[in-house]
Formats: C-alpha cells, sequence, structure tokens
C-alpha cells in the first residue's frame, strides 16, 4: 500500500470528496516516528485528514474559490504526535508516566498498568492489598506472583487500570477485539432533522491575519488526558471559543494540562449541584466533546441524544478506550493500554519483552480525527442539517494502524516531497519561549497547516480551573 494510502483511508471515514485529496502536499522524512507498524503513515493521515477538513471548512465560510492546498510535514507531525516530550515549562521537562505506569512481569506474562492519577494508583495499590505508600519494589513482587487476565480483571473491577499483554490474534480473538473490529474508524451519524445551520462568512485574508474555519463556534469541552485536548486544543488553533469543564473534585496533571491546554480556558464545574450552570453554556454552545468511559455522562443528561434534544443543531463528538459494546464498553482505558490490550505492545517489541509505539500515537491520532469529524459536521450542516455525532475510539484507531488493507476510493494523490531525515524536534519547536500563567513555555508547533491558516495559537494555556464557567 502506498504510503499516502491512509491518508485516503482516513478521509474517506471522514466521508470528504474524494478529489479533494489533491490539495494535500507531503513532505515525507525518513527516520519521523520510526517504528515496525506504519506510525509515520497514520499519524501523518491523521493530521492530513484534518488540515483538509480545516480547509474545506475555510473555504465554505470565506467563499474561496478552490480548498486551499495543505501541507503535511512528517517532521512537524513527529514532534507534534510526542509533544508531551517537548514541553518545557520555564526550562523544566515535565514527567509524563508516574513510577506504577509501566509493564509488570506477572506468574504468567506481563500486565500494563496506569497509575498516573492518585485515584487510580490508589484502586490499584488497594486492590494489590498493599499501603499507598508502597514502593515499586513492592508492587513488582507482589504482582509477580499472580496471573495477568487476574490482576486485569480484580483492577478493572476495582475502577483501576490494567490490562494483560496479549498478541495480535489473541486480541482479535477476545469478545472486545471482535467488537472493537465491528466498528468502523469513525462514527457518523445524524442525530435529528435540525435545520441548516448558517455559519457567518469570514473576512476574507488581510494584513497578514489567518483564517480561522472555527471561528464563532463554541466547544464544551469535557475531555481529559491526550487524545480528547488535542482534538479540542486543535479546534481552538482554528479559531474555537473552546472552554474545558473539570469536576471540581477530579484533580489534573498539571504538565499535562500544559501541553495540551493551548488556546482554551479553563474552568470547573460540578454536574450535580452546578447543573443550571452547565445548561446555560449548553444553550449557546455549538459543539460539545465528551472524553469520559462511556455511559459515564448519561446520568446527567449528557448523551448525545438528551444534547440534542436540548441542544438542537448541536455537535456531539465522543471518545473512548474501548467502544459502547463489548465486555469492557464501560472501562476505563489511555493509548498504553490499549497497545498493551491489542497486540501492539508485542509488534514493537516482544511477548517476551514488550515494546511501544514511538508516541502515543493512538491519543494524538485520535484526537485530530475527532476533530475532523467535528469540522466536516460544520460543514455538513450548511447545507444538509441536522444534530450530528462523531464517535472515535482508541481501539479501533489501534486496528487502523495494524491494518494494511485500507480500502479507499480511486483519487488522486497530491504532490509527495522527499525531505530530509528527522533527526531533532528543534526546527518544528517554538524558538523562544512563551509567557504564560503557567510559566514561559516551549512547545511543540501545531502540524495542522493549510495555505493562509494559523501557525500558532492565540493564547497560552492557563490555570486549570482559574476561568469563569462562562462563554467569551
Amino acid at each position: 500500500m502506498s504510503d499516502t494510502k491512509k491518508t485516503g483511508s482516513a478521509w474517506a471515514a471522514l466521508g470528504g470528496d474524494p478529489s479533494l485529496l489533491a490539495r494535500v502536499r507531503t513532505l515525507r522524512r525518513p527516520g519521523a516516528l520510526a517504528a515496525r507498524l506504519p506510525v509515520r503513515e497514520t499519524a501523518r493521515a491523521c493530521v492530513a485528514g484534518c488540515a483538509l477538513a480545516a480547509a474545506e471548512l475555510t473555504a465554505l465560510r470565506a467563499s474561496l474559490p478552490h480548498v486551499p492546498a495543505v501541507r503535511v510535514d512528517d517532521g512537524a507531525v513527529a514532534t507534534a504526535f510526542t509533544s508531551e516530550r517537548h514541553l518545557r515549562v520555564d526550562g523544566r521537562a515535565p514527567r509524563s508516566f508516574a513510577p506504577l505506569s509501566r509493564f509488570w512481569r506477572t506468574s504468567d506474562g506481563w500486565v500494563r498498568t496506569h497509575a498516573n492519577y492518585p485515584h487510580h494508583r490508589a484502586r490499584l495499590l488497594a486492590v494489590l492489598g498493599l499501603p499507598a505508600d508502597a514502593s515499586p519494589e513492592t508492587v513488582a513482587a507482589r504482582i509477580a506472583v499472580r496471573g495477568a487476565e487476574e490482576i486485569e480483571e480484580s483492577v478493572s473491577g476495582a475502577g483501576g487500570l490494567a490490562v494483560a499483554l496479549r498478541t495480535a490474534p489473541e486480541w482479535a480473538a477476545h469478545p472486545q477485539g471482535v467488537a472493537v473490529a465491528g466498528l468502523p474508524l469513525l462514527e457518523r451519524r445524524r442525530l435529528d432533522d435540525a435545520p441548516a445551520r448558517v455559519l457567518p462568512p469570514l473576512d476574507a485574508p488581510r494584513d497578514g491575519r489567518p483564517l480561522l474555519p472555527a471561528a464563532g463556534i463554541r466547544v464544551l469541552d469535557l475531555t481529559r488526558v491526550i487524545a480528547g485536548p488535542v482534538a479540542t486544543r486543535t479546534l481552538a488553533l482554528l479559531g474555537a471559543d473552546v472552554l474545558r469543564l473539570d469536576p471540581v473534585w477530579l484533580p489534573e496533571i498539571a504538565d499535562q494540562h500544559a501541553d495540551t491546554g493551548f488556546g482554551k480556558r479553563s474552568a470547573t464545574v460540578d454536574l450535580g449541584t452546578d447543573r443550571a450552570v452547565f445548561e446555560e453554556l449548553l444553550s449557546a454552545a455549538d459543539v460539545v466533546i465528551t472524553g469520559y468511559r462511556p455511559g459515564a455522562l448519561d446520568r446527567f443528561g449528557l448523551s448525545p441524544e438528551a444534547l440534542a434534544e436540548r441542544r438542537p443543531g448541536v455537535v456531539v463528538a465522543r471518545l473512548s478506550a474501548w467502544g459502547d459494546d463489548g465486555p469492557w464498553g464501560g472501562r476505563r482505558g489511555f493509548d498504553s493500554l490499549v497497545q498493551a490490550a491489542t497486540g501492539i505492545a508485542v509488534t514493537e517489541g516482544s511477548a517476551a519483552e514488550p515494546g511501544a509505539l514511538p508516541a502515543q500515537a493512538l491519543d494524538h491520532g485520535t484526537g485530530h480525527l475527532l476533530a475532523a469529524a467535528v469540522l466536516r459536521a460544520l460543514t455538513e450542516q450548511s447545507y444538509d442539517g441536522g444534530s450530528r455525532f462523531a464517535g472515535a475510539v482508541l481501539a479501533r484507531t489501534a486496528a487502523w494502524l495494524t491494518d494494511d488493507t485500507d480500502r479507499v476510493p480511486d483519487a488522486p494523490d497530491g504532490p509527495v516531497e522527499e525531505g530530509a531525515p528527522y533527526t531533532a524536534a528543534d526546527p518544528w519547536l517554538t524558538a523562544t519561549g512563551r509567557p504564560s500563567p503557567l510559566g514561559e513555555l516551549r512547545y511543540a508547533r501545531p502540524p495542522v497547516a493549510f495555505d493562509g491558516g494559523p501557525d500558532d495559537w492565540a493564547r497560552p494555556p492557563g490555570r486549570p480551573g482559574a476561568d469563569r464557567p462562562a462563554w467569551a
């Protein structure tokens, strides 16, 4: 398969016009996101699909004669997909994983845990019968005498995060693997017959100001960790007014927020007691994006159907790790766990010594796909109306990454150029620090690029929860 066919596959999943693929210019760089699996090609496709959706919406709103040309540079993509590693806050490098987030040897193989958040760490240690200050060495000894699947079930049952290492054939035979295999790469559907959305026109570009296809679009961001925040960070880049809402009681990791908080405002809301505040925000929202496990927010009236009933014409986008169906449909999950469960960790390493992708590519890739799905929904609403739903699943992105039999419509590929090898991230990082309430930031530049579009976020991240829960 041509290494640009993944882009065609992504664009087909987004429902895009295949003739627009000719507008994508690709700059290939050997060494970018090097792996056994086609990580570079998949990451490039996710960014290209998002940039093309943004360019398409730009042409619509600015009444341009042609969709602007899209530029996808493997160097920019590789750097952005590892943005959490390149972030510097007052010169300090953040820590990505906590000591108890790792692979552990078990009596019959390996298990992968995720314990970056204090409540997840507490649940893991409680299942293992260990005190809150248990060391990694103590945890390793306790896990070593138990089976991987037994730990997976007991920790997951307690609301923690652990998965047994599996090969790709083992995952394909697992009931959850079967459920995920039946999903489309992106779920896209109408929720009702709301009238067509009339988006105000964009001003013609002048004075060097960028075209912002999501200008005037209000986005409620109820996501956490990486994939969902990457989606909303991308919409913020494109001009959306993004308001992130977090529960009052749930802590956020400061460095994680710094990496994914560009362009947004951040507030806290207790959905149990502050429903009036949320409903007022919803009444003026254009997009609602959620990233909690399936069903977790339904009791607050945040299912796609319930949101569309109260706010006709809304676009609802939802991210999950494992999907709605199957025995793991209601489980929590993160990129590293999906890599372990689906066979990716074995492919990139071995059953004796699991490996990992060169980036949290499932998170970053799925985030860009979800942002693209929102942009395409806005475009489709302009002529076909309807509240819209878009859903993405990390495990389904994993299946797409490992699938080399993509079937895409015949369409012309855009031009492909060969660039210098990818040896360092520096050319795609900001040259100097940017002042922010969190400190001086040096960070990865956004990879989504099209003629006339923005090249940076309008505002740096602020402190988590520091803003009022109100639209700008």
